[in-house]
């Protein structure tokens, strides 16, 4: 992985404490509308992560394999990935 391991791991634990915190907020019977905010604090950070990951992918791996030319494989990954991103 070419991404900054140092941030993507920082977001993701955040985000795993963020999701402890939920279930907690889940068994203790919070405000419904809390729990959702959280919910979507907690998606906002994995997206976070995972733009970086691309970021990287795409400026590292998709790179190289279009200055080796044989970039189309990489580019039809990444356009899949994209399409799972927006549904």
């Amino acid at each position: 992985m070419k991404a900054d391991r140092t941030q993507v791991t920082r977001l993701l634990k955040t985000a795993r404490g963020q999701l402890d915190g939920i279930l907690k907020m889940v068994e203790d019977d919070r405000y419904c509308i809390d729990i959702s905010n959280q919910i979507l604090a907690t998606e906002s950070i994995l997206k976070r992560a995972n733009r970086e990951i691309i970021r990287a992918h795409m400026q590292g791996c998709v790179r190289d394999a279009i200055e080796q030319g044989g970039g189309d494989d990489k580019i039809e990954e990444i356009l899949a990935t994209v399409d799972k991103m927006t549904k």
